[in-house]
């Protein structure tokens, strides 16, 4: 479950106080950014994506039915790798949430004749009105 844009906040002014405090030992423990090897595994995916097509055209050209089929096996783990990583390297929101603290979709989704169109699962509704209330 992915933190909300609140606690994502409330988790970089720690992790800052952590550094002004004591860079040395936050140096130690860093592991490094997501995103970052996020995005290093998506331009993998898309270059193997690349070349797979490339492996795949000198198969056909060649009419070589092994090397077809690498060039095919290779295609679709670079699409594999590029799809798990897209979310995390872009940093793309999940459709469920929403940053206006929950009061958005679910509120301006109700038709006059109390339609479901638009409305948030009653989970997220229930985890929002807890947050609101562990807030004040």
């Amino acid at each position: 479950m992915p933190l909300s844009e609140h606690e994502q906040r409330l988790l970089e002014q720690i992790e800052r106080a952590l550094v002004d405090d004591d860079p040395k030992f936050a140096s130690s423990v860093r592991t490094g950014d997501r995103r970052l090897k996020a995005r290093h595994k998506l331009q993998l995916g898309v270059l193997m994506v690349v070349v797979g097509l490339a492996v795949l055209v000198g198969g056909a050209v060649g009419q070589s039915f092994l090397v077809g089929a690498l060039g095919s096996l290779i295609m679709f783990g670079g699409a594999a790798l590029a799809v798990l990583n897209y979310k995390t390297a872009t940093g793309a929101v999940e459709a469920g949430s929403s940053p206006a603290g929950g009061r958005g979709p679910a509120a301006a989704g109700r038709s006059g004749r109390g339609g479901r169109v638009g409305r948030q699962p009653l989970k997220n509704r229930l985890e929002e009105r807890f947050r609101r209330r562990y807030d004040q």
